[in-house]
Formats: structure tokens, C-alpha cells, sequence
């Protein structure tokens, strides 16, 4: 009967000394899958940029060829219009295969506005309106 209050002290604390020790081993279990992930996003960033370097085209050949416009015409097949110099391809393009369908001089392209062109639709001006109405200070 003696001996069970002299144990219970030690059952009250041994739980707790367990769990201290633990601690610093949650710790640097957590810091080493922290530093793991951070080690996986910079190679996923280095091979987007590494991606990106060696599939933008470089030279004279990526000033002289332009893609102007293309439209699906099946699953995987495309007609492509593409500007090579004074001269506009039209181009058939399939999965292995690319057919010459038409040329025609440049010139014979329509006209179509700069990519930089901004174009008014109702609804943009509206929202420009009420932008401008909410932002305005109070009269």
C-alpha cells in the first residue's frame, strides 16, 4: 500500500519528461521538411526558367517568322497562317504533318488591329464609368 503513492508521482511525470524529449525531435523533423520543400520549389522554379530559356526562339529565323493567325479544324488538326517575310503561308498542320495549302503575298492578308490596341466594348466603358464614379472624391 506504501508503495503506490510513492509511484504515482512517477506516473504523473514521466508522460511529460517523454514528451520534452520529443520535442526537439518534432522540431528538426519539421525544419528538415520545411528546407526539403523549399529545395523542391527552387528546382520546379530553375526548370520553368530553364524550360523557358531553350524554347523561346532566338535569331534572325524567330524575327522572320510569325504566326498569325490558326483555327482547329478537327481533334488535332489546325490551319495556321504564317508570315515569312513578304509572304503568307497558309498551313495545314497535323500530328507528323505539315501541308503547304495556299501562299499569297502579305499584302493580301487582312488588316487586323495591333495587339496593343485597346478595343471599347459597352460593357468596359461602363465599368471605367463606374469605377471612376466610386473612386471620385466627394463633391
Amino acid at each position: 500500500m506504501k508503495s503506490a503513492p510513492a509511484i504515482l508521482p512517477v506516473l504523473l511525470v514521466a508522460p511529460h519528461a517523454a514528451w520534452a524529449q520529443a520535442a526537439p525531435e518534432v522540431g528538426s523533423s519539421l525544419l528538415q521538411m520545411l528546407l526539403g520543400l523549399a529545395m523542391i520549389i527552387a528546382l520546379i522554379f530553375a526548370s520553368l526558367w530553364l524550360l523557358r530559356r531553350l524554347a523561346a526562339p532566338r535569331g534572325s529565323a524567330a524575327q522572320a517568322l510569325r504566326i498569325v493567325a490558326g483555327q482547329a479544324v478537327g481533334a488535332r488538326e489546325r490551319v495556321v497562317i504564317v508570315e515569312v517575310g513578304d509572304t503568307a503561308l497558309v498551313l495545314g498542320v497535323a500530328p507528323g504533318q505539315v501541308t503547304t495549302l495556299h501562299s499569297m503575298p502579305k499584302s493580301a492578308l487582312p488588316q487586323t488591329p495591333p495587339t496593343g490596341a485597346v478595343t471599347t466594348h459597352p460593357f468596359a466603358s461602363r465599368l471605367r464609368q463606374m469605377m471612376e464614379k466610386r473612386n471620385a472624391p466627394p463633391a
